[in-house]
């Protein structure tokens, strides 16, 4: 029933909005991307679509998917080909985005088109133009997951410093069980970042070196770090060859005892284990560096292309979709459902890093893609020890990562 009135609520308020579009009556196709797929609220996403296409009559094509690398570079390459979609959900004040910006919309501009919609400028994803192109819909933390009845299983205790999550290594290895889920040919940007978090001050893991000079000595012990944990078996045997799918089902059936990954991999947790799964900090490693730190920011948003706004048939349209799905209504839908412990663990670790000013954003958010893309393919060798961790960090410099 809740689901039913909610979705009612969508179609009045979807209705009482469209009232302002005067050419919704001429039926329109829009095509649409976003990251809200499968268990990252992708029904909801999807119910947010069918609501908006019965409220107005028109259609949705929807290409949503998962985010990964792949993901990212398939949107930039429809834009480079002028293949863009005509509302969709990309990164917003970030390297990524910078490529974009001379094609979509400012929300100035329809907002002064459109004034009684009053849509949000966040001043978190204004563009170095100093304007804002997208509306965010939620914030983001990435932390470490554990499953903790596997701890308790092993009698061992969580993982909150580097001893502890050492130990906790040698014990699940001992018993079959992978320690940390992760691949580094596929994601290995969530052990980069941690790494070098876990391997100084937040303040080095805030650093943009524009020379090799200015490369932190923390971003060259937590290259060490991923060599040191390839080496203790923190990782599963054929981390340089599995898959994100892999890894992430390791540890939601129980296969592996941690995980580091974002807020969306909590939607994915199914509700009775929200009681034996929380969220920390990846532990420190180093003196300076602060064990309440984390990952987290506002990356993203809903951007309109420039493309559908200077077509006459899908303007109106277009801006009514981009409203519906920033709505407050929308918000709460597409925002984090889950509860029990891993919700009060995930209030205790973005509170404690606020409070402690401790919340890094992330680097690969802010490079240059190609340098980004250089360094990351590297990890797996960085791992086994047969790249050079100096020549690699120096090499993603000089290719311009923060020229932004």
């Amino acid at each position: 029933m809740k689901k039913k009135r909610r979705i009612i609520n969508i179609l009045i308020a979807v209705a009482f909005l469209s009232v302002t579009f005067s050419s919704l009556a001429e039926t329109v196709t829009l095509r649409t991307v976003s990251t809200f797929a499968g268990t990252d609220a992708g029904p909801e996403y999807v119910d947010l679509l069918h609501a908006w296409e019965a409220a107005t009559g028109n259609h949705v094509d929807d290409r949503s998917a998962a985010s990964d690398e792949t993901w990212k570079a398939e949107m930039l390459n429809d834009f480079a080909a002028g293949n863009e979609p005509d509302v969709f959900f990309f990164f917003a004040a970030t390297a990524d985005s910078k490529p974009l910006l001379g094609r979509v919309i400012p929300i100035s501009q329809i907002n002064a088109a459109y004034p009684d919609l009053d849509l949000v400028e966040s001043a978190g994803l204004r563009e170095e133009d100093g304007l804002v192109y997208a509306i965010d819909v939620r914030p983001f933390w990435e932390g470490l997951f554990v499953n903790t009845d596997l701890f308790e299983r092993y009698s061992l205790e969580l993982p909150t410093d580097r001893d502890k999550f050492e130990k906790a290594v040698q014990v699940f290895r001992r018993n079959g069980i992978v320690p940390l889920a992760i691949s580094l040919s596929d994601i290995p940007h969530y052990i980069v970042e941690f790494s070098i978090l876990a391997s100084g001050s937040t303040k080095d893991h805030q650093a943009r070196p524009a020379d090799v000079s200015a490369i932190p000595d923390s971003w060259v012990r937590g290259m060490q770090l991923i060599r040191h944990l390839y080496q203790i078996g923190a990782f599963p045997d054929n981390v340089n060859a599995t898959s994100e799918v892999l890894t992430t089902s390791m540890f939601i059936n129980k296969q592996a005892a941690m995980l580091l990954d974002g807020s969306w991999r909590a939607n994915g947790v199914a509700q009775e284990n929200w009681d034996t799964t929380i969220v920390l900090p990846f532990p420190p490693y180093n003196e300076e560096a602060d064990p309440s730190a984390i990952i987290g920011g506002t990356s993203m948003g809903f951007y309109i292309s420039k493309r559908a706004w200077d077509d006459e048939e899908k303007r109106d349209a277009a801006v009514s979709l981009l409203a519906h799905l920033t709505s407050d209504e929308a918000r709460a839908r597409l925002g984090f459902t889950f509860g029990g412990e891993m919700l009060k663990s995930a209030i205790t670790l973005t509170g404690t890093a606020a409070e402690n000013g401790s919340l890094a954003f992330p680097i690969g958010d802010v490079m240059d893609s190609g340098a980004r893309s250089f360094w990351f393919s590297q990890i797996p060798a960085i791992a086994d020890g047969t790249a050079d961790i100096r020549e690699v960090l120096e090499e993603t410099i000089k290719r311009g990562a923060f020229s932004r």
